[in-house]
Order: C-alpha cells, then sequence, then structure tokens
C-alpha cells in the first residue's frame, strides 16, 4: 500500500510538481474541495486524467483538511494505491432513485459481495436525509461491513454541494467506495464534546427529518427563545446550539442533530438526519477544550496501526468549525498527533458525519462530531 496526499489552491496551484505515479485499477484517489469547484472544474478534471484506472470519490466541503491543515477554497487530495485490495465505485441520483432510502439501496445493491469489508459513502449535503440513506445502505449489506464518510458542505451558506460523478462535481447524488478483500485494515472512531443545558423536550410531532412539535409548542418558535438574538441568523446559527437526541429507553445511545433549514410558514426545521417522534431532545453548547479532547479521543478509537503507509479521514462537522472559530486547527491537530508514523491524513468539514458508535455496529449517521476513518493493508 503507497499512500501520498498533495492540494491544490487557485493563486499557487499544486503543491506537487506532478501527480505522483500511482495509477492502476486499485487506486483510490479521495478529493474534498470548496463549492465553487462546480463552476470551474477544472483542477479536478485534469487529477482524474492523471489517473484513468483510478477509482476517483470525492466531494464539496466546508473546509479541506490536509495534514494539521485547513483551507478554504482548495482541493485536499490522496492518491492510494492498495497492494492486496481491490476497489468499486457505487453511484446514485437522488431524485432517480426516489430519495435517499432507494439511493441507499441501489448502492449497497451494487457494491455487496461475500468479501465486502468496508464502505466509504459521500453523499450531496442538502437533498439527502443521512438516516434514509444508511438505512437503505443497511437493508442489503452484511452488518459487519463498516460503512463511513460523511455528508458534503458549502460553508454556512446551505446552497450548493457537490459530489464527484464520472470525475465531474455534481449536485443531487451519492457516490460509495467499496473496498473488498482480507488483507484490508479499517478502524474507526467518532466524538464529539458538546454540553447539553436546559430541559429535556419529548418530540411531539415530526416527520422524518422534519421537527414540527417539542412538547406540544412550535419547534421553531421554542428554539428562537433559546437563541435570542442568534435567531436572525438562522439557520447558520443553529449550528452552534446542536440538539442532542435519544430514545425514550434508559440506557440509549446520544445521537447530534444539526439545523439545515428552517420553515417559519410552519415553524418547522428540517434536520440532516431523522428526528424520532416520542424521542426526547435537548440544547447542547460548545466547550472548547472538550471540542478538541473529543477529535484526539476520536483519533485513539481509531486505534494505532503499525508504523508505514495508511490513509486517515477526517470528517468534522462545520458546526464544530464555526464554534472553534481560530483555535479550529487545535482540533485537526489533536486527530493529526494519532496518525501512526508515516501515515497521511486528509479531510473536510461536513453537514453530517458517518461512522459506527463502536467496533462491531452499523455505521450510524452524526452531527457535530469528529470522525476518523484509517485504512490500512496486512
Amino acid at each position: 500500500m503507497k499512500v501520498e496526499t498533495f492540494s491544490f489552491h487557485a493563486a499557487t496551484g499544486w503543491t506537487v510538481p506532478s501527480f505522483p505515479a500511482l495509477d492502476s485499477p486499485q487506486t483510490l484517489v479521495l478529493v474534498f474541495g470548496g463549492t465553487d469547484f462546480v463552476d470551474d472544474p477544472a483542477p479536478i478534471a485534469a487529477l482524474a486524467q492523471a489517473y484513468p484506472q483510478a477509482t476517483v470519490a470525492g466531494c464539496s466541503s466546508s473546509g479541506e483538511i490536509h495534514g494539521a491543515h485547513i483551507a478554504d477554497a482548495s482541493l485536499s487530495v490522496a492518491v492510494v494505491r492498495f497492494a492486496r485490495t481491490t476497489l468499486r465505485l457505487a453511484e446514485a441520483n437522488v431524485a432517480r432513485e426516489g430519495g435517499a432510502t432507494g439511493s441507499g439501496e441501489a448502492i449497497a445493491r451494487a457494491l455487496a459481495a461475500p468479501d465486502l469489508r468496508s464502505i466509504f459513502v459521500l453523499s450531496d449535503g442538502l437533498s439527502v436525509n443521512g438516516t434514509d440513506l444508511l438505512r437503505g445502505i443497511h437493508r442489503t449489506i452484511e452488518p459487519s461491513v463498516i460503512v463511513t464518510g460523511g455528508l458534503a458542505g458549502d460553508g454556512s451558506r446551505f446552497q450548493k454541494t457537490w459530489v464527484l460523478v464520472g470525475g465531474k462535481p455534481t449536485p443531487g447524488w451519492v457516490v460509495a467506495v467499496g473496498l473488498y478483500g482480507d488483507a484490508l485494515r479499517v478502524t474507526h472512531g467518532s466524538r464529539g464534546g458538546w454540553d447539553a443545558f436546559g430541559p429535556e423536550r419529548v418530540v411531539t410531532r415530526a416527520v422524518g427529518n422534519v421537527l414540527y412539535e417539542l412538547d406540544g409548542e412550535p419547534a421553531l418558535a421554542l428554539y428562537k427563545t433559546y437563541l435570542g438574538e442568534r435567531a436572525a441568523g438562522l439557520p447558520a446559527t443553529a449550528l452552534l446550539f446542536p440538539l442532542a437526541l435519544r430514545s425514550a429507553s434508559v440506557g440509549s445511545e446520544n445521537l447530534v442533530r444539526t439545523i439545515l433549514s428552517v420553515d417559519e410558514a410552519s415553524q418547522s426545521m428540517t434536520f440532516a438526519g431523522d428526528i424520532p417522534q416520542e424521542s426526547v431532545v435537548q440544547l447542547m453548547r460548545a466547550n472548547f477544550d472538550r471540542l478538541v479532547d473529543g477529535a484526539a479521543q476520536a483519533g485513539r478509537d481509531a486505534g494505532q496501526a503499525a508504523p508505514g503507509d495508511t490513509l486517515s479521514i477526517a470528517v468534522s462537522c462545520v458546526g464544530r468549525r464555526l464554534v472553534l472559530g481560530e483555535r479550529v486547527e487545535e482540533e485537526v491537530e489533536a486527530a493529526f498527533e494519532s496518525i501512526p508514523e508515516g501515515g497521511k491524513l486528509v479531510g473536510f468539514y461536513s453537514y453530517g458525519e458517518i461512522a459506527p458508535f463502536a467496533a462491531g455496529q452499523c455505521g450510524v449517521l452524526h452531527n457535530q462530531t469528529m470522525t476518523l476513518t484509517r485504512f490500512g493493508e496486512a
């Protein structure tokens, strides 16, 4: 296994004099970039042309991660040539497949095989309910398959996102890479670091990922009372105050949900994933030190691989970036410190993170977390 990472900036071009000579049918090229590359895709096209045999996947970002650094309006690239792992790419048009669940089912059918070990999935960040997407994937694949990835971002603008389809930035699609064979070693970690505050409230009316009422009151009006003056900046300011979500049963795991949009007419809020009726929610706010510690713990959860070539992919929520502000590189540095000697790190800031809660569990949609996926070979 051989891994190289590099980046592109409009003002200075590529950070390598030429693309690494790693093209093969067992090469994976991952690209995370600024939203505006949908209008100026020439650098991505050049990259795809350099690797005609490779599997190329990527998405738009709310900030590109390369090593311990973050940039905007750039491209962060990893090129991985596996020695004993095979790859397969699946793509699904969300509208054509009838929504997120159908897209997940289509991808899973295309990738399913006895030796499938992992799926890395990237989705349009605005038109897809991540919970439904994963529900569709898990209907077909074995529970032992590790599913990780994320939803494409667009900063705090929430206007347009893209994934790479045929090497071109395209909105409204889901893409996924299947990785096959016993040589593959994949580990993962996912941590938050937010503090809950205020009373717990019951979801009394919700449909899928749209929340209408909490404790019988209009959800948006109630939420605005907590935001105060910040309510004028919705939906972007909602990234600062996500919801902790759990089922009413004792001992259930907490998920975090981020708002994608609000509807003043219906007083509702649309989230990146499902808000089940009768579940219990509570507002959360940032604890700076715990956010950074959470990123470090996610790296530790991904495990210490042997020194040598490994690729770690960091997917962190745009809300964390907005909250941390000038301290945001601290969380990337904390995750970077967990990288095995000789390993590489790329990633992006997202509208939703996909990772299991723990080893041996199906991937779920998270918000406001730092997740790490680490690929290596035995």
